[in-house]
């Protein structure tokens, strides 16, 4: 007989064991036997509770985008102006969290599997439409054009991302910076 409550423990062990065996691995080749193993359980619990690699993987990236939600959320509580919450949504997308080397696999590895899996596909698509959607929201008192502007800085902030992911020696703070100097530039333009 299952222990009542330990189903909500189990399937958040096993993300956290997905998420360290994708940095493990710097790639989604790694089988449900080792992330179940990561987690502390058999390989037929784990094929129990999301059925396969593919859904363990999309709880996992959930699991992220969940917290870098949280991460957007208490940079805008911050913010004040319009302006402000632009570049609250521009710091969250470089906090020191993103970065993590589990988390940054884990990432890559969302961008590779969104070429052949629809369902990452959509959850790829879901991250970049609310990115685009925060941005216009806070560009829109500020810019002539904030659905374009905000397309421009999205696709700044992923790739100014990648590249500082996979810089030998992290230059985040530099990615920020030039998101944000940017962001001076569209502002400034659009008085």
């Amino acid at each position: 007989m299952p222990k009542l409550g330990m189903q909500p423990l189990r399937r958040a062990s096993l993300v956290q064991a997905t998420i360290a065996e994708i940095g493990r691995a710097q790639t989604l080749d790694v089988t449900v036997g080792q992330i179940a193993k990561s987690a502390g359980m058999s390989t037929a619990l784990a094929h129990h509770y999301f059925g396969g690699k593919d859904q363990i993987f999309l709880a996992a990236m959930r699991h992220i985008l969940t917290e870098y939600g949280a991460e957007v959320r208490a940079e805008l509580a911050r913010a004040d102006t319009p302006r402000g919450r632009a570049e609250a949504i521009i710091t969250a997308s470089f906090a020191e969290t993103c970065f993590a080397p589990a988390t940054v696999s884990a990432w890559m590895t969302l961008y590779a599997a969104a070429r052949s899996n629809a369902q990452t596909l959509r959850l790829l698509t879901l991250y970049q439409s609310r990115l685009r959607s925060n941005l216009t929201h806070a560009l829109r008192p500020i810019c002539a054009a904030p659905q374009v502007q905000a397309e421009a800085i999205a696709a700044l902030i992923d790739g100014l991302y990648l590249r500082a992911a996979l810089a030998p020696e992290g230059t985040i703070t530099d990615a920020r910076e030039t998101a944000l100097r940017t962001l001076d530039l569209i502002v400034k333009d659009s008085q």
